[in-house]
């Protein structure tokens, strides 16, 4: 059906709230604290498939802390990157890194982990394929993700990445440092790409069930 002159006014309106709610996002202290406040709640959904079990987690926040039982890996362990202070920013504190490593090159034996765990974090890794299939090795029971939605995003004007830019971004063996959503996903067009590299999806939810602007997929990692 063709839009009417009636339907323009609507489609600005809603534009124009989505460019103020993505700036309030990026620069309001108080918006973020709302953010945070949102982010203190458990997911039932994370803790159904890891509570019980040890892990790690790749890039955990102090302001969007899920409670696990998780060693913190990152690439960087000093205290006053920009992700750091926008921690003590939100909470008021900072989470310590454990262990630094590149978060799709882990210095685990296969299965050596019960799980690992990911909270918008596989959007920043130039081959997602790569981080995928490291945390899959590692892990002896669960992978679990929670990827921002393109729609609930400032990505929501960029298409869904893909699966065959993917693909070819892995066969080249992309690598970058620079930091920014290298991939935006829909849940369908993220399954779309577990599908296609023979990730066994266990479970999923869509809006995520913490912050609510993301989904979660809980990755079978069994041998």
């Amino acid at each position: 059906m063709s839009a009417t002159p009636l339907d323009e006014p609507r489609t600005g309106l809603a534009r124009l709230k989505n460019t103020v709610r993505d700036w309030l996002s990026e620069h309001s202290v108080v918006a973020r604290r709302i953010l945070w406040r949102h982010g203190e709640r458990r997911s039932q959904f994370v803790d159904s498939y890891l509570k019980g079990l040890r892990g790690i987690e790749i890039g955990g926040s102090a302001h969007n802390d899920y409670r696990l039982d998780a060693v913190n890996v990152d690439v960087h362990d000093a205290m006053d990157t920009i992700y750091k202070e926008e921690e003590w920013r939100l909470s008021g504190r900072k989470r310590p890194v454990d262990i630094v490593a590149p978060g799709d090159a882990l210095p685990f034996e296969d299965g050596s982990v019960d799980f690992v765990f990911a909270s918008h974090v596989i959007e920043h890794f130039p081959d997602p394929i790569r981080a995928l299939q490291e945390w899959v090795r590692v892990a002896r029971n669960y992978v679990v993700l929670v990827i921002p939605h393109r729609d609930r995003t400032f990505d929501r004007d960029r298409e869904p990445t893909p699966v065959e830019e993917l693909l070819q971004r892995h066969e080249e063996r992309l690598v970058s440092t620079d930091d920014r959503h290298w991939s935006v996903w829909t849940l369908e067009s993220f399954l779309e790409l577990c599908e296609r590299i023979g990730v066994t999806v266990a479970g999923t939810l869509d809006p995520d069930d913490k912050v609510g602007n993301g989904f979660m997929v809980a990755i079978d990692a069994s041998r």
